[in-house]
């Protein structure tokens, strides 16, 4: 029975990780070349739309208003999957976060934002306070932004994890075989499984 217990803990404990890797996805819609990115600690300008990923109705928007949202980032003044997924990013960068419930609000409703609720936000840096904003703006091919190389490292890590999966979980029925093969100790096997 202990093997049991300890094979479903591995399985719960394996399927959590695959979770959180699926938390966060950056997708880089507009790469840029800069010579300085957006880092932890800098105050930075973003231009935003969010909508809800299960409807894709529309709760809020910088650009209705004409002026981008300022904060610093990594400074816990947003939410998880802002301050992770506007990292590394180049004035001019266009990104969309699709951020799950732990990255954004969790299951609290906050205003028109239902509990549990997955967030996809279409982002732009217009600004990092201290750093001159480029003449123009350099394109580059999607191919070579980091933040699709980490996306698709989070996705093979996923991958990897459901591997992992799978073998917990053969794991886990080779042991609860193992277990009722005899356990009243009258030497006969039992297949009740």
């Amino acid at each position: 029975m202990q093997h049991i217990l300890l094979s479903l803990s591995l399985l719960a404990s394996a399927a959590v990780g695959a979770l959180a890797a699926e938390e966060l996805k950056i997708d880089v819609t507009l790469p840029v070349e800069c010579e300085r990115k957006s880092q932890k600690g800098d105050k930075i300008n973003v231009h935003y739309l969010g909508t809800l990923q299960s409807n894709g109705q529309k709760f809020d928007a910088s650009y209705d208003r004409g002026t981008p949202f300022s904060f610093k980032l990594g400074g816990g003044q947003v939410i998880k999957g802002w301050d992770e997924g506007l990292l590394d990013m180049c004035i001019g960068e266009k990104r969309t976060l699709t951020i799950g419930p732990s990255y954004g609000y969790g299951q609290r409703s906050v205003g028109p934002i239902p509990a549990g609720s997955t967030l996809v936000f279409e982002t732009e840096l217009v600004g990092i306070e201290g750093v001159p904003k480029p003449e123009s703006i350099v394109t580059k091919p999607a191919t070579d932004s980091p933040a699709s190389t980490a996306s698709e490292e989070a996705e093979e890590t996923a991958a990897g994890v459901g591997g992992k999966i799978a073998s917990v979980v053969g794991d886990a029925a080779q042991a609860a075989k193992t277990l009722v093969a005899d356990t009243d100790g009258d030497g006969q096997e039992h297949n009740e499984l």
